[in-house]
């Protein structure tokens, strides 16, 4: 297919795929229709089978997803995590509900590996994803490759409308403990990221910056290397990118603000399409039983260890049940649903912004937790066990 239209093509489709997701606060995901689109395109012969190679994209995705996990490092604040570690820690025992349970009742799965690929994604995002299915794929498993797209797409269907009447519930409680006078006020701790990093200027514009997480992700290859492959080379990645930015040396959101960064994670989230030109109807309708069992097992798993972590930690249930429960959407669906909680529950100014300062940070937290951090390690971990 001529590059130029394949490319175009696929900008058309991300763009409706976003227009979408907006006007429906993203209940439904871009995942969600762009993977239908590309599936339906692909089976009705409208779009040909090579086009997303075609494109370039994907190459460029496969290249660059370890600049995108320094990225994630970087917008992780080792200050804020001191001070929500309760929340850290329930963020990432749920998680291991999520795992403990999969592989618990995994003998209901037909394979092991649908297994792995469902802990992660319905323990992750994008990253996670593109993890998983590059083992499946390198395995030659498509139907594999293909559950943890599924699973994205539905993510937010799932976890958006549970997660909003839960936070409500907490909103509403928090109400009641501000005027009992128990609660205090807005504080001042929501901080822009103003800082611009230790790089000398020659590494601050566009080809600097890449230089430099480029340069970090090659360290990180080459430790990876030493350990002879024990320590994956994106744990790593994600671990230099927290220190690095705790240190000064990389200002906050590293990538974002550079002219390729809107593109960059386009290419990474294309990867996620590839299996699906050559996946097979009967491959799809395969997938629908595991699936089921993903979210029924994988979110039960994240509810019940979640409201136990957080039972010890002095948190509610609503609160530790949403905590959990940023695994299936993360940023910026944290931020949304805590301001949307505050709103709908708060009838002054004042009381709306005591409701968020005591739901937002927790939330936000949550998610570096669930998906940033904790679904990174482990999806690193158990990606060696697909074959």
């Amino acid at each position: 297919m001529n590059p130029v239209l394949a490319f175009t093509i696929i900008m058309l489709v991300w763009a409706f795929s976003e227009f979408v997701a907006k006007k429906t606060k993203s209940l439904i995901s871009s995942l969600l229709v762009a993977s239908i689109i590309f599936l339906a395109g692909f089976k009705t012969n409208l779009f040909p089978q090579d086009m997303l190679e075609s494109s370039s994209l994907l190459t460029l995705g496969t290249v660059i997803v370890g600049f995108v996990i320094v990225h994630l490092g970087t917008t992780i604040s080792f200050k804020e995590l001191k001070k929500q570690w309760k929340t850290f820690l329930i963020g990432v025992i749920s998680v291991g509900g999520i795992v403990a349970f999969l592989f618990i009742f995994g003998s209901l799965f037909e394979d092991r590996n649908y297994v792995i690929a469902a802990i992660s994604a319905i323990s992750g995002g994008t990253i996670s994803v593109v993890l998983a299915q590059e083992a499946a794929v390198a395995a030659g498993l498509m139907s594999v490759a293909v559950l943890p797209v599924l699973i994205a797409g539905f993510q937010g269907i799932i976890g958006f409308p549970i997660s909003s009447v839960l936070l409500r519930k907490e909103a509403q409680r928090l109400k009641t403990e501000y005027r009992a006078g128990r609660l205090p006020g807005e504080s001042a701790e929501e901080k822009k990221a103003t800082e611009k990093g230790k790089l000398p200027k020659i590494f601050q514009g566009t080809s600097g910056t890449l230089f430099a997480v480029g340069a970090v992700v090659l360290i990180a290859t080459l430790v990876s290397n030493l350990t002879g492959g024990m320590v994956n080379t994106f744990i790593i990645a994600l671990m230099l990118g927290i220190v690095l930015r705790s240190t000064g040396v990389f200002k906050a959101n590293v990538l974002s603000g550079i002219d390729a960064f809107g593109l960059m994670m386009l290419a990474v989230m294309l990867i996620i399409f590839g299996p699906l030109a050559s996946l097979s109807m009967s491959d799809l309708a395969a997938l629908i039983v595991p699936l089921l069992l993903s979210f029924a097992i994988g979110v039960a798993g994240s509810i019940v260890f979640a409201i136990i972590s957080g039972k010890i930690m002095g948190y509610s249930v609503p609160m530790s049940v949403s905590i959990g429960l940023t695994a299936l959407y993360g940023f910026p669906g944290t931020m949304i649903l805590s301001q949307e909680a505050a709103k709908s529950v708060g009838e002054n100014e004042a009381e709306r912004k005591a409701i968020e300062a005591g739901i937002m940070p927790k939330m936000v937290i949550a998610g570096f937790s669930t998906v940033t951090i904790t679904s990174v390690f482990v999806t690193s971990i158990l990606v060696g066990l697909i074959g």
